[in-house]
């Protein structure tokens, strides 16, 4: 039997990273969607989002967020709006074929990460978002969070 090495802080951070990046290019490819497009409608589903949060939350810079929406629009899957208090802003929302291609990837890629966890002690999953949770905080606005 192989021993698997002992993860340093930094290793496991990456490898979970790159396991929840996998579950969505998996998950993209089920719903001929790429990876960001999966993560820009799971983002979505709980209701519409401005473009400064969106940038905040995917880590994009403003030109590559455009990008990633217009193609999403040409597809049907989302539509902009403008804010009603601010007029100059737009908020990004699902139209009716993207939220139900948004619920079905949102539904599979959180059945699938809870799978990841399946077999650790509930006690540890809790530390685990007790962490990232705390991590995420530390960071402020560039969490990850946005502001619906």
């Amino acid at each position: 039997m192989t021993r698997q090495p002992v993860l340093g802080f930094t290793d496991a951070l990456v490898r979970l990273a790159h396991l929840v990046q996998q579950v969505f290019v998996e998950v993209g490819k089920e719903h001929d969607l790429t990876p960001q497009q999966a993560q820009l409608l799971c983002l979505l589903v709980e209701g519409p989002v401005g473009m400064t949060d969106l940038t905040r939350s995917l880590h994009l810079e403003k030109s590559s967020l455009t990008g990633l929406v217009d193609r999403a629009a040409r597809r049907g899957l989302v539509v902009r709006t403008r804010d009603a208090r601010d007029r100059r802003a737009c908020r990004i929302e699902l139209s009716g074929d993207g939220r139900r291609v948004a619920v079905l990837a949102h539904e599979e890629v959180a059945r699938r990460l809870e799978a990841l966890a399946a077999e650790l002690p509930e006690e540890h999953k809790e530390l685990l978002v007790s962490a990232v949770a705390g991590m995420l905080s530390a960071r402020g606005p560039q969490g990850g969070g946005s502001d619906r």
